[in-house]
């Protein structure tokens, strides 16, 4: 059944159907409705096997009777009567105009001998055409006179299904074995041959024939086109319920596959560890499953006691399942220990922005976070297959954390796209530093950026409001105070959180 249900998405996908989705998840099918699902399945299946493999057989005709008209009407302008060919021959065949020039050909003495003019005509692939010539006058030894030309149009290849460049060709040879043997090599070069006409009254024939062939197999394509949608949006209904009701049929027998029998072989028995606040929901589980199942035998949960030490259950939402992932991929706690993912939703996006600390970037941050979190419903971004969107959707709320508290450090630091906002004024009076007797005219001349010094008396008027005071970007000691204010606070934070982990490990051990 899942092998014909991911047939199925394929073709609906491949005719541009859109997949629906529900709003309610199907419950999982009675025993007794699973033959009719694989029943309804199988016959969908087999319509649409004998649906398409009658599309692509009209589509093949359909392509062959394309290029046997397109080869008729080049191969018109290859040939031409002429009253000296019919005296000589007394048949109704068309000849090449460079016949009886031909220096390799002794016309008259083969046909002393009683060979036969034929034709073989085809489209031959367009890199493949030189090698056919070469071929064809080596083993012929010159008995054959090929002419061709490049159809104007691309058709499609029959064998990979994507628009071919053709070269129509039209082959006269002398005798049976000369064209046996150009049949040969025909097939060898993977040639399309389609009979030749003799006689222009056939030719026409042929044509219009071929006309009303064409318009007929674009009706019955049409139809059968128009039919097989119709199958497809009808499967497209109800394939979601199908999908669904067949995921939670193999997770149920994968279950029963763990369970063991009993002495009898008439029960089975499982052995599951579950949460103490999920029993009640499990004992109900059981008695409406054996109510809807039929069961004579209702089926029954006991209690066991056990020395072994119990699995770790971590229940998670959507905006703490990506700091738990985090966490779980440096470990899982044993049971009963403290789970730091509930504190590192705070410290994680604090200590990258402590490293980030731009406002600019931990804005745009912000924004992209926010919003993929507004669309988080959006079928595109729950279906990506993308590896790299994929990650960044399951922790757009670990980015909008991120970019929150990068948007704050970045206000502390001051720096947005690494350029200081000047948003409350300056604490420092550099003015107050030119009224001192150590500077003169040359020094400021010589000293393009100023060294700020707090103990000058009037320079330093009081604390920034918020933040690093822009002017430390025009001071010559910039780096060394930067520097030391952030290492000072990066080892202030480190050492705090190294104690923090300590006394969880106090809590764990306890």
């Amino acid at each position: 059944m899942e092998r014909i249900l991911g047939y199925l998405v394929q073709e609906i996908k491949k005719a541009d159907i859109p997949l629906p989705e529900g709003d309610v998840v199907p419950p999982a099918p009675l025993l007794k409705h699973i033959l009719e699902i694989q029943e309804q399945l199988q016959k969908l299946e087999a319509e649409l096997r004998e649906i398409t493999k009658n599309k692509e057989k009209l589509r093949r005709n359909l392509l062959e009777l394309t290029e046997y008209t397109c080869m008729l009407e080049v191969t018109q302008t290859f040939v031409r009567r002429t009253a000296e060919y019919e005296s000589h021959l007394h048949a109704n065949y068309e000849e090449f105009p460079s016949v009886e020039d031909e220096p390799l050909v002794d016309y008259n003495c083969m046909h002393r001998l009683g060979a036969k003019l034929g034709f073989i005509s085809g489209l031959v692939h367009i890199t493949k055409v030189g090698a056919f010539e070469k071929m064809l006058w080596r083993v012929c030894k010159g008995y054959t006179i090929l002419t061709y030309a490049e159809l104007d149009e691309c058709l499609e290849d029959p064998d990979t299904g994507e628009a071919t460049k053709w070269f129509v060709f039209l082959v006269s040879y002398w005798g049976e074995q000369i064209g046996q043997k150009v049949k040969k090599i025909c097939d060898c070069y993977h040639c399309h041959v389609y009979p030749y006409p003799n006689t222009t009254e056939e030719r026409t024939a042929v044509v219009e024939g071929l006309n009303t062939r064409i318009q007929d197999l674009h009706t019955v394509l049409h139809k059968t086109e128009d039919y097989l949608l119709q199958v497809l949006c009808k499967a497209s209904e109800s394939i979601y319920t199908w999908v669904i009701q067949v995921k939670k049929m193999k997770a149920i027998y994968h279950v029963l596959n763990l369970c063991s029998f009993d002495v009898t072989n008439k029960c089975l028995i499982a052995e599951v560890w579950c949460p103490v606040a999920d029993l009640q929901n499990l004992r109900h589980a059981l008695e409406e499953g054996s109510r809807k199942s039929g069961a004579t035998i209702s089926s029954f949960m006991n209690t066991i006691p056990t020395t072994q030490p119990p699995p770790t259950l971590i229940r998670t939402n959507k905006f703490t399942s990506g700091f738990q992932n985090i966490v779980d991929a440096y470990g899982v706690g044993n049971y009963g220990e403290v789970n730091p993912a509930l504190y590192t939703i705070i410290t994680f996006p604090f200590l990258f922005a402590v490293m980030f600390g731009d406002f600019g970037h931990g804005l745009l941050m912000f924004i992209f976070a926010l919003v993929t979190i507004l669309y988080e419903n959006h079928p595109r971004l729950q279906r990506s297959q993308d590896e790299i969107m994929k990650m960044l959707f399951e922790g757009r709320y670990v980015i909008l954390l991120m970019g929150l508290f990068s948007v704050y450090t970045g206000l502390i630091y001051n720096d947005c796209f690494s350029k200081s906002l000047n948003i409350f004024g300056s604490g420092w009076n550099v003015s107050a530093m030119f009224e001192q007797k150590a500077w003169s005219l040359e020094d400021l001349r010589s000293n393009q950026f100023l060294t700020l010094d707090p103990n000058v008396t009037g320079v330093y008027n009081g604390v920034y409001p918020f933040g690093i005071d822009p002017i430390w970007n025009l001071a010559s000691n910039r780096l060394s105070f930067l520097n030391s204010f952030k290492m000072k606070m990066s080892v202030i934070f480190g050492v705090t959180h190294m104690t923090f982990g300590v006394v969880l490990g106090v809590f764990n051990h306890l």
